[in-house]
């Protein structure tokens, strides 16, 4: 038990949350303060009912055995008329929150995703994709219930316990002082199980949040989990996670279940009172049938209210703790800002130096290490070195996917914190290994990269990637659309499409990581002939595995421990007989 104590997180600042959460409301004060009217009125209606209900009980004269009817009807009848109108501003106020609620969570949900397009790419790196996926849809859908549902219940119980209390007042001043017995008592246990309650719901969206990761990264590899035979092991180690969100699901659940029942225990005490005290008073002459009728009918609006707010403490608490994970995501710091007098890249020659660059992603752990590199315009650079030398590394530090921790990387001649990250990004095409395709049609998903690209500009580049014939003897060629990440077809011919998309651009730098691996040696000097045409005075990056397809390259750079080992063209590097000619004696034999 001490252990899962530990879990739980220390409560975060609730007034803060809330906060945040009626700043989103206030954009539409206007809407709100219809609804307080709304609310007001259909409240207030509602309480003359058991005031009248007195007024018809006292027309029957005990000891007589006569009654008003007449009286009795007209009270009836306004009652009947009054509950009715009073449930049409209700069903208005209900249509006018879920209106409200609506505009609020679709705000809140462009704000994260906006939030994510600001991201630096190392965020994504460290967090996982479901757990992102969980907070902008069921953490927001939670926000979402409670807004439209149980802001209008507590707007509802504070109208009605006050009026209800009002009203008791003017009935029997005395029989109100039972409330102050039982009311505080009823606040005090209510405050202590919310207090226990709170940190539990916050890791119960944690917890649904690593549920979601964990399934989305085994449904997106279920190819490799199936050719290892590993579905006994995922299933068990899904019934691990289930298990834990089910269990702090119940436990939140369980404790919070507490407060309705001890609440509506309290408040039947206090009715058992009023029943009691009333009857006293009535022998004692100072009150009547219909009186003492209209304080109990009031005492159960002062109560129920005070009963339902308690049972929708455990929607609230989750609706706080989901709240505060959307927060937390809004909270997280962007890209760093571009500099002030920083210069948009406009035609760039492709000239590229790195100068004395070191990098980890951890400032403990330096991946690259004094690198020097000068690429320059329209060569053909190849990085081969084994895994973890550090080849993707340099990628993300020419793309300011991260920055690096000393050194310089400069692009004509200019410091690329210099260069907007926007111009400098768009200077570069990339190709990466893990391909990219989106659902959509063929056409639009080569051309996502160019505002108003024509069929023709597309043709073209899928002729030099060498798609184009199997794209044309598609049934509906251009326009055949992808299924969700494109598959309907093959990885290759993902891969190709991905570098038409590429060639498609009007960038100056050209970046392929591994983006021929999945074709075949035939197809990839193809796509190398002809990238060289179309790459003529542009500068272009290629990571590759295979070395036999970068031999026609300008100059091959050899990585090592995040050091450029050798550097030279294929036939130098071979005739040096250093690790370079070890790493290609081993594909090759």
């Amino acid at each position: 038990m001490a252990e899962k104590q530990k879990k739980y997180e220390k409560p975060k600042n609730r007034r803060g949350t809330i906060r945040r959460l009626m700043g989103y409301l206030m954009q539409y004060r206007y809407w709100l303060l219809l609804a307080f009217f709304l609310t007001i009125g259909s409240n207030l209606l509602a309480l003359v009912g058991p005031m009248l209900s007195g007024y018809a009980i006292d027309a029957i004269e005990p000891g007589k055995g006569s009654v008003a009817f007449g009286r009795v009807f007209y009270y009836a009848a306004l009652m009947v008329l009054l509950y009715a109108v009073s449930s049409v501003l209700s069903y208005l106020l209900s249509v006018l929150m879920i209106f409200i609620s609506r505009k609020v969570v679709y705000q809140m949900r462009k704000d994260v995703f906006d939030r994510l397009m600001d991201l630096p790419v190392g965020y994504f790196d460290t967090h996982q994709t479901g757990d992102i996926i969980s907070r902008i849809s069921y953490d927001i859908d939670t926000v979402n219930t409670s807004l439209s549902n149980d802001l209008i219940q507590i707007l509802t119980t504070v109208i009605t316990v006050l009026g209800a209390l009002a009203m008791m007042v003017v009935i029997s001043p005395g029989l109100v002082l039972i409330f102050a017995f039982t009311v505080p008592l009823s606040m005090v246990l209510t405050r202590m199980i919310t207090r226990k309650t709170r940190p539990m719901f916050r890791l119960r969206s944690q917890k649904l949040g690593e549920l979601n990761g964990f399934v989305e990264e085994m449904i997106s590899g279920q190819k490799t989990l199936k050719a290892y035979c590993q579905e006994a092991n995922t299933v068990e180690r899904f019934d691990a996670r289930n298990e834990e969100a089910v269990e702090t699901y119940y436990r939140a659940e369980y404790y919070a279940s507490v407060v309705g029942p001890t609440v509506n225990f309290i408040n039947n005490l206090s009715l058992s009172l009023v029943s009691v005290f009333g009857a006293l008073l009535f022998l004692a002459g100072k009150m009547g049938v219909g009186s003492i009728s209209s304080f109990i009918l009031y005492s159960r609006k002062f109560s129920g209210p005070i009963n339902e707010a308690a049972n929708i403490m455990s929607e609230l608490q989750s609706a706080l703790a989901a709240a505060e994970r959307v927060f937390s995501m809004l909270d997280e710091l962007p890209e760093e800002a571009d500099r002030e007098n920083a210069l948009t890249l406009t035609r760039a020659e492709g000239d590229v130096k790195l100068q004395n660059v070191s990098f980890g992603y951890e400032k403990d752990a330096l991946i690259i290490k004094g690198l020097n590199l000068h690429a320059k315009p329209g060569r053909l650079v190849a990085v081969v070195g084994p895994t973890g030398a550090g080849k993707t590394t340099l990628i993300n530090l020419l793309m300011r996917f991260y920055d690096a921790n000393e050194g310089s990387i400069c692009v004509d001649d200019r410091e690329i914190h210099d260069i907007t990250r926007a111009s400098l990004r768009k200077a570069y095409a990339m190709v990466l290994q893990d391909t990219w395709l989106f659902q959509g049609t063929i056409f639009e998903n080569i051309a996502y990269g160019k505002e108003n690209a024509t069929l023709e500009e597309v043709t073209e580049a899928a002729k030099a990637a060498r798609i184009h014939s199997y794209i044309k003897h598609l049934p509906m060629g251009y326009d055949t659309v992808l299924t969700d990440d494109g598959t309907n077809i093959s990885k290759g011919q993902k891969q190709l499409l991905t570098i038409a998309r590429a060639m498609l651009l009007d960038s100056h730098m050209l970046i392929l990581d591994e983006a021929t691996s999945n074709v075949d040696t035939r197809t990839e000097q193809q796509i190398q002939q002809a990238m060289r045409k179309l790459m003529e005075h542009k500068t272009c990056f290629v990571i590759a595995h295979r070395l036999s397809t970068i031999q026609n390259a300008d100059e091959i750079l050899v990585v090592n421990h995040g050091e450029i080992a050798e550097r030279g063209t294929h036939a130098e590097l071979m005739a040096q007989k250093g690790f370079y000619y070890q790493m290609y004696r081993a594909q090759f034999e």
